[in-house]
């Protein structure tokens, strides 16, 4: 049964019943995956690698905002070495590929062009299908870089290409996007967090 399958007739009520999707939706993802994705993570940003992050739409939006997240908030008080790209957030280049080749291949170019092997690429995408996610997805895996994908509805392509998935049970997309969202601020305070001292945490704000 899709949300919503009927017609509100207040606002209070579709607040109630949407924060209720989503804590149903934030319980449905695997804590043994989110485990493993901090772990290839916290890999990465210990041996100075590139964490690519891509998505269209709203996804897009969650893709550029995790280079802060996963940059500036995780270098603080830490000996990490993240080092984050948003593959989303290059107009130039996503307008000249999607012109002059196909928007099929704007996030696989830049990955040709930058990606080496023991990057990292995490894909954000609802539907998981989104044609330009799956064939970087791909791409990525075919070259020794791992994939950590975010996805809802029935999880598509990509959530079977990736090393791991992280899976949203929803089939609302402002839900799926909200608990990627989540997603990707726990895995950057959980990862920082780890590599702080105890009496500085308790000096932060997170």
């Amino acid at each position: 049964m899709t949300f919503p399958n009927s017609k509100f007739i207040n606002i209070a009520s579709y607040v109630d019943s949407y924060f209720i999707e989503i804590g149903e939706a934030a319980a449905s993802v695997s804590r043994q995956k989110m485990e493993l994705a901090a772990d290839i993570l916290t890999k990465a940003y210990t041996e100075g690698r590139v964490v690519y992050s891509c998505g269209n739409g709203g996804s897009a939006a969650i893709a550029n905002h995790l280079v802060c997240d996963h940059c500036k908030l995780v270098r603080s008080d830490t000996d990490l070495m993240s080092r984050i790209v948003s593959l989303s957030t290059t107009i130039e280049m996503i307008t000249a590929i999607g012109n002059d080749i196909s928007f099929d291949e704007i996030f696989v170019y830049q990955l040709r062009t930058l990606a080496r092997p023991g990057d990292v690429l995490i894909t954000i995408s609802s539907s998981g299908d989104s044609e330009n996610i799956v064939r970087a997805a791909l791409w990525a895996k075919e070259n020794n870089i791992s994939v950590i994908s975010m996805t809802g509805f029935s999880g598509g392509r990509s959530s079977k290409i990736a090393d791991v998935s992280l899976h949203v049970e929803a089939d609302n997309y402002g839900v799926i996007e909200d608990v990627h969202q989540s997603l990707m601020h726990i895995l950057a305070q959980y990862v920082r967090q780890a590599h702080m001292d105890e009496e500085v945490i308790k000096q932060r704000k997170f």
